[in-house]
């Protein structure tokens, strides 16, 4: 349950603890580290160059000679390429090429005034080779995250410098297949600071439907992305694996909240929404695809994100508002559904209603009213 308080607060400034914690933990350890080294490589290579002497045996010390020589090459060399490889392994290597933005200037009296945005769409839902009509709820929220932990921080207040603010999106579809429901929810945990980590923190993804249900979640750990995914699907049953880093489609609509400019455009290395991959039984690996951004033909106030994926016969498309804090205005998906001989269908999600809520403290029966206001029974 989300809190006012638990809210990042943009005007506290890091504390003297953490600046204490960042230079134990940066490249003036790492630079005390290489001289301790050196000082012990050669410091052992002279003491066998002593004890070679004290025997009088020249051939050792013309070898440990050979030694110290060696040992003092290697000792400038090779910490050096150590503490190089520290820095490439950390959290959140950008491996894909994009613009570093900051977030938009009113970034912060937008999202960090108490309250939640939630907006709902009308749902055509592609599934089993035909449309589905439905309804999808998107929830944009800051939270106080933790780096190391990957939840939502209870007491951020003393994280120091465990602690990330990011843009949380639970996004969530419901829609019926014949006689069942199918209820699907999305989470994705961008941190705000683009430019310390590049990428989502954490995404998950559930279905539910009467068959059984689906759970999958991506942690963003020091050299790759950790995978848990859980299926009733024998084919697709309890697997945990490891996958290199790369653009993921989940954490794009938060990039498109915190600054546009900062998505990546051009020829990329995505891995396919979590939502996709489980509906079309598709393993959840990176994919070559093309992205732009343009106009919006129909609506001059608005941009167009595309997401063109040629192996999966796939297309994604996200009308947003081009001015701050540039809303999700609709979608379309295309793909191929249906089993035999599938057919491309397009999901389509389009604006219902827009509110700002603290829905976290709306639970009584009579705040029920603000689901019609949003247009959701």
């Amino acid at each position: 349950m989300c809190k006012p308080s638990d809210l990042p607060e943009s005007t506290e400034e890091d504390s003297p603890k953490d600046d204490v914690q960042q230079f134990f933990s940066g490249r003036s350890l790492r630079k005390i580290s290489v001289w301790f080294h050196r000082v012990h490589c050669i410091d052992y290579c002279l003491s066998q160059l002593r004890f070679a002497m004290k025997r009088n045996l020249v051939l050792s010390v013309i070898t440990a000679a050979l030694v110290v020589v060696l040992a003092t090459v290697f000792s400038f060399s090779w910490p050096q390429n150590q503490a190089v490889t520290a820095v490439n392994h950390s959290s959140d290597r950008p491996v894909a090429q994009s613009n570093v933005i900051a977030p938009e200037p009113n970034f912060d009296s937008y999202w960090n005034q108490g309250q939640a945005e939630l907006t709902s769409y009308t749902l055509e839902q592609a599934r089993y080779g035909e449309l589905h009509q439905g309804s999808a709820v998107m929830v944009f929220v800051t939270e106080p995250f933790s780096q190391s932990k990957q939840v939502k921080l209870d007491d951020y207040a003393n994280a120091g410098s465990d602690r990330v603010p990011v843009l949380k999106l639970n996004a969530t579809k419901k829609f019926n297949t014949g006689v069942y429901p199918y209820s699907m929810m999305a989470s994705s945990f961008s941190p705000i600071d683009l430019a310390t980590h590049p990428h989502a923190l954490k995404i998950t993804s559930s279905s539910q439907e009467w068959c059984g249900q689906t759970f999958a979640q991506v942690n963003n750990r020091d050299r790759n992305y950790q995978v848990q995914l859980n299926s009733y699907f024998e084919a697709e049953g309890d697997e945990n694996f490891t996958v290199d880093k790369t653009w993921l489609e989940d954490e794009l609509w938060s990039r498109i909240r915190i600054n546009p400019a900062s998505l990546p455009t051009g020829d990329l290395s995505v891995l396919p929404s979590l939502w996709y991959t489980r509906l079309r039984h598709r393993p959840f690996e990176a994919t070559a695809a093309t992205a732009t951004i343009t106009d919006d033909a129909a609506d001059p106030s608005l941009k167009i994100y595309a997401l063109n994926y040629p192996s999966q016969s796939r297309s994604l498309s996200i009308h947003f508002a081009a001015k701050f804090p540039h809303e999700i205005q609709s979608w379309e998906e295309t793909h191929l559904s249906g089993f035999g001989r599938p057919q491309p269908l397009t999901t389509k999600a389009t604006l219902n209603q827009r509110i700002m809520s603290d829905y976290w403290n709306r639970n009584s029966n009579a705040d029920s009213a603000l689901r019609q206001e949003l247009g959701l029974s």
